[in-house]
């Protein structure tokens, strides 16, 4: 008679199942590959997430008790929240607020008009306001985004005429395509963005509203000319101030909260 085969009482060959041990083998594979997709997921705590695979795992494998999530630590800080440009509500300006805008800018051409007849400073007008582009070299030195004693006088100046009017500002730092790479400025966007700040922060000093003001860096990335020569690089290396020929509807407010 075989091995695998066994007699009942009734005469009646039984086999024996040799592959018994799969079930238990494939139970054991499975709880380890559950073991390891808990691991991954507690990898990256997400508490809501966390809850859910809690209970599932509870339900699943009965009432086990379930460490709660970690309680995520929020550092004390104050988080200035800056106003979103883009989600605001603009209209058409009227006549009258037109009239102002050309006002204004014949105002700067009269301010800067030596600076202008040098080439340094280029005032022009066109659909979205009013653009002061200034060159780098009459403000800051190469690499830095400290003002000039002379970049301080002719800000000033912008700044008298510009604290009067109700029309957003944005001030644009410009770099050309020269890497920089210095501790406190890693690339161009730092110091493209910094010298912005500092313009802005002279505006500031002078009495221009600080809700009505923007500063932007743009690095390397909207040259006016080709960086290929020497004059290119340098026009390229500018603080545009634009003027917008809109005004908001909803201004948004910059609020500070703290913890």
């Amino acid at each position: 008679m075989s091995r695998a085969t066994r007699r009942r009482g009734s005469g009646e060959e039984v086999h024996e199942n040799h592959e018994r041990w799969l079930v238990s083998y494939a139970d054991f594979i499975t709880l380890l590959f559950a073991f390891f997709v808990v691991m991954y997921a507690l990898s990256s705590i997400n508490e809501g997430k966390y809850r859910v695979m809690s209970n599932s795992i509870s339900q699943a494998f009965g009432s086990v008790p379930v460490a709660a999530a970690p309680t995520p630590i929020t550092p004390n800080l104050n988080v200035i929240q800056f106003p979103d440009r883009s989600c605001r509500d603009f209209k058409t300006i009227d006549q009258p607020k037109r009239n102002s805008l050309k006002k204004l800018a014949s105002e700067l051409n009269r301010a800067l008009a030596p600076l202008v007849q040098e080439g340094r400073i280029k005032v022009s007008e066109g659909e979205f306001g009013i653009t002061v582009d200034i060159n780098a070299s009459l403000l800051f030195a190469p690499g830095d985004a400290r003002l000039d004693l002379g970049a301080v006088r002719t800000l000033a100046a912008m700044g008298d005429i510009l604290k009067t009017t109700e029309f957003p500002i944005t001030v644009e730092g410009h770099t050309d395509n020269t890497p920089i790479g210095t501790p406190q400025f890693p690339s161009n966007w730092e110091l493209s963005g910094m010298r912005a700040s500092s313009v802005v922060r002279l505006f500031i000093e002078t009495g221009v509203n600080p809700r009505s003001l923007t500063a932007i860096g743009y690095g390397e990335y909207r040259p006016v000319a080709d960086n290929a020569t020497v004059e290119g690089k340098q026009r390229n290396r500018r603080v545009a101030v634009l003027i917008e020929s809109r005004v908001a509807d909803n201004p948004v407010d910059v609020t500070i909260p703290t913890q």
